[in-house]
């Protein structure tokens, strides 16, 4: 029964989640281990992919990312298909990068490097646009 919970959950997404916010925000591993109350070494591990959260570390993290549960959940055991559930206040590239990973007719790398590539350029966009605020200002 818990290898089949385990399947349940997409672990390289939820690890791929908690670095990315990690590094956007240039917190330690310590850093978020006080704020979530997940051990430093267990979200190396889960950041790894190799770590088998509990459900009270899942929630912890869904929460602290501010993404929906069920956006680390998988689709009867696929990964390649997540469900395509956000919040409103999720940043723009994070509900891209969810409704690309749910293109079936994307392969996940594919979707991948388009997620990468959107949240580059959108960021690329953000900085300049508030380059020509202060310029403006």
């Amino acid at each position: 029964m818990a290898s089949k919970n385990k399947d349940l959950i997409d672990i390289k997404e939820l690890g791929d989640s908690v670095r990315r916010r990690r590094l956007d925000l240039k917190m330690s591993l310590r850093q978020v281990a006080d704020e979530t109350g997940i051990s430093a070494s267990t979200l190396s591990r889960i950041e790894n992919g190799t770590g088998k959260p509990e459900a009270e570390n899942i929630a912890a993290l869904s929460a602290w990312l501010n993404i929906p549960i069920e956006r680390v959940l998988k689709v009867d055991g696929d990964s390649d298909q997540p469900p395509v559930v956000y919040y409103p206040q999720e940043s723009t590239p994070d509900i891209v990068a969810a409704h690309l990973r749910a293109d079936k007719k994307l392969p996940k790398p594919s979707a991948e490097a388009l997620a990468e590539l959107f949240r580059v350029a959108y960021q690329q966009f953000l900085n300049s646009s508030q380059e020509n605020k202060e310029k403006d200002g």
